[in-house]
């Protein structure tokens, strides 16, 4: 712990590996901007099938007739005539991590993947831009009838491909809103999971997402299908080096969890300030199902972030842990909805955020119980910790309550360090910048325990958050 005169210090979440840049060694790419020329030469670029094509042109002429949100942080440093929405790195994709080039080698491994690999996971997914540049997976796992690989194979599976079509931007369709429409327009990379019917995998598996070129979008497409009475642990982690214009993520996530399946999908987002973090994630659950999110938010200039849950089945079930960190020059807008579409379901929200340095955090979540919804029960929690006069933080919650049989509770607390608990811990033998470093950990803490450090090293480094900036 540093001090300097009367305060303590909590620093910023340390970023020197995440900022280290490759040279961009592009073997492809397209022009900046988005028309449908663009949109056609990334399509005919990835081999799309006809139905495929149809629906990116389609898309684009969503994405043009849908305004920018009005309600949220503002958008204006963010202009598509200034973004490339589709990078190929000069590999194709590798089993075998020897054979990825050693500049995005050497990048993946700084940040701890192939040591996690080894260590602890059961399969991983690595994109580098636009392309998945890895893919591996444990033939144990394999044995199981478990499907794990990028987007563009499962596409071209004829024995997957059908189902990508049937499920591909069913759950988030691209009326949604403008940059759902923006992502399924100029979508690449990401990952396929299928999990099938009475399968456990024991083990996570991960997918990693690096953009390392300046002015550049991500758009990679995530689809998880659990079957009945199956079970997953999903962690994505995303990470860009610091430049001085804008960069873009727009990625969509559909997580379709069967009847008494269960699924745990953990994100560890640490973009860089120069990003705009527009991300759109949404589960469907069947009867007795759980979807469980745990979501770390510590990057970005801007973030517009609420995983969605549809409580479809009878006794299905939805919780959701989030942690938020904004610092200086971040407009963090984060939360979650859920919708209660059958009786007997139960959500539960938990989050915590902290804001320092002018930072600013804002909660914002969706609770609604449709009319049919029996007996369902929600509880919601949110408690933000400002660390100067100058951060701000605040709480948006929306209840819609269609049915008067329900439990539905609701905390937020919003507040400074409290001077009565440094006094408390000061009269146990505690120094004042120890009691204040104690408080800020203490707070932390609940969510912290839940994300994946044991699986990722370099999460290891996102939720430490050190004692080493300004608090007081």
């Amino acid at each position: 712990m540093k001090t300097t005169g009367n305060k303590t210090y909590v620093e910023d979440i340390d970023r020197s590996v995440y900022d280290i840049k490759d040279k961009v060694d592009a073997a492809y790419q397209v022009a900046q901007g988005l028309t449908p020329e663009i949109v056609r030469e990334i399509s005919e670029a990835k081999n799309d099938p006809e139905w495929m094509r149809e629906f990116r042109l389609k898309s684009l002429e969503i994405y043009n007739r849908l305004s920018l949100p009005n309600w949220g942080p503002s958008l204006e440093g963010l202009n598509m005539d200034n973004i490339v929405t589709y990078i190929r790195p000069n590999t194709a994709m590798r089993g075998n991590w020897k054979e990825v080039p050693d500049d995005i080698k050497n990048t993946f491994e700084r940040l701890g993947i192939p040591e996690a690999e080894r260590k602890s996971l059961a399969g991983v997914g690595a994109q580098y831009d636009s392309e998945v540049v890895y893919h591996n997976v444990r033939e144990e796992v394999r044995r199981q009838g478990v499907i794990y690989t990028d987007m563009e194979s499962a596409l071209h599976d004829p024995v997957y491909g059908p189902m990508v079509k049937e499920h591909f931007m069913k759950l988030v369709p691209p009326e949604d809103h403008k940059f759902v429409a923006l992502h399924g327009a100029v979508w690449s990379g990401g990952s396929f999971v299928y999990v099938p019917e009475g399968v456990q995998v024991e083990i996570p598996l991960q997918s990693y997402f690096r953009l390392n070129a300046p002015g550049a979008g991500q758009f990679e497409h995530t689809l998880i299908i659990v079957e009945k009475g199956a079970s997953l642990h999903f962690i994505e982690g995303c990470s860009a080096p610091k430049y001085n214009v804008a960069n873009l993520h727009a990625g969509c996530v559909e997580l379709y969890v069967a009847e008494n399946a269960r699924l745990r999908y953990s994100t560890i987002e640490n973009w860089s300030k120069n990003m705009y973090n527009l991300n759109t994630k949404r589960a469907v659950v069947e009867k007795g199902g759980t979807i469980e999110w745990v979501s770390g938010s510590f990057g970005s200039h801007v973030s517009y972030l609420y995983p969605m849950s549809i409580l479809k089945g009878e006794n299905s079930r939805m919780e959701f842990t989030g942690i938020t960190f904004a610092g200086n020059g971040q407009s963090l807008d984060t939360g979650a909805k859920v919708v209660h579409a059958a009786p007997h379901t139960y959500s539960n929200i938990n989050t915590k955020s902290i804001s320092k340095d002018g930072g600013n955090c804002t909660y914002r979540s969706s609770v609604t119980v449709l009319p049919n919804a029996n007996d369902c029960k929600s509880s919601v929690s949110c408690e933000s910790l400002m660390l100067d006069d100058r951060s701000r933080s605040d709480t948006i919650p929306a209840m819609d309550i269609q049915n008067d049989n329900v439990d539905i509770g609701h905390e937020a607390k919003i507040g400074r360090i409290s001077d009565e608990a440094i006094f408390y811990l000061m009269s146990r033998g505690i120094s004042e910048d120890d009691a204040k470093a104690m408080i800020v950990t203490g707070f932390a803490e609940p969510i912290a325990k839940e994300l994946p450090v044991e699986y990722a090293v370099e999460m290891n480094n996102l939720i430490k958050l050190e004692m080493e900036g300004s608090i007081g």
